[in-house]
């Protein structure tokens, strides 16, 4: 897949808030601080489309982006610890919830991880609830490029490992810094698009 175009469309803090138009649509999802941003901006190629913030919690709101005119790619408020005040905190979950149970066009979501941490608590529940939801998981190991090759083949294994993965194939390697893991994480949004499951194998 070939990224040809890609714009900013809107934030919304519930589903009431946003448009009815129905196209398909790919959702990022993560912790906080995880590089949500940061991998957004490399996948679409659009520097600063994505607001990064070295604070944890800057997304705060349901982001869709319009890319090819073809889909939308939705970032989701990070999970996990962030500097923002409770009640915005506790309100996350009720509206991440709603947007991943929704009968909307929602053909998987990218699930990152940091490569540096490993698999968290909060990362399994998020994978247990999509797989309860029957959603497509592309799980993707983020900011790889801060370990050695030994200790990031280590991490991949047992990321695959805790999420119940048979095939560490299936987790992508990603840094936005150096692009790697790119085309692989575009190539399987392409096929999660598609309904092509079998072909999700990015290297």
């Amino acid at each position: 897949m070939k990224i040809l175009s890609a714009e900013f469309i809107t934030s919304a803090a519930s589903l009431a808030q946003v448009s009815r138009e129905r196209r398909p649509e790919i959702a990022v999802a993560g912790r906080s601080n995880v590089g949500k941003s940061s991998l957004i901006n490399c996948l679409l190629r659009r520097r600063g489309l994505a607001r990064a913030s070295k604070a944890p919690g800057r997304t705060q709101l349901l982001n869709f982006f319009l890319v090819n005119q073809e889909f939308y790619l939705v970032d989701l408020p990070g999970y996990g610890y962030a500097k923002v005040p409770d009640l915005v905190r506790r309100a996350w979950g009720p509206m991440v919830e709603e947007y991943l149970a929704a009968a909307r066009d929602l053909r998987g979501v990218i699930l990152l991880i940091d490569a540096r941490q490993g698999v968290t608590e909060k990362d399994l529940q998020m994978k247990g609830f999509l797989d309860d939801l029957s959603l497509d998981c592309l799980p993707v190991l983020t900011k790889i490029d801060k370990l050695r090759r030994t200790a990031r083949d280590a991490q991949i294994r047992d990321a695959a490992g805790t999420l119940g993965l048979g095939d560490p194939r299936q987790i992508i390697a990603f840094s936005a810094k150096s692009g790697e893991g790119r085309d692989a994480l575009l190539a399987a949004t392409g096929a999660c698009l598609r309904g092509d499951r079998a072909r999700r194998v990015p290297r």
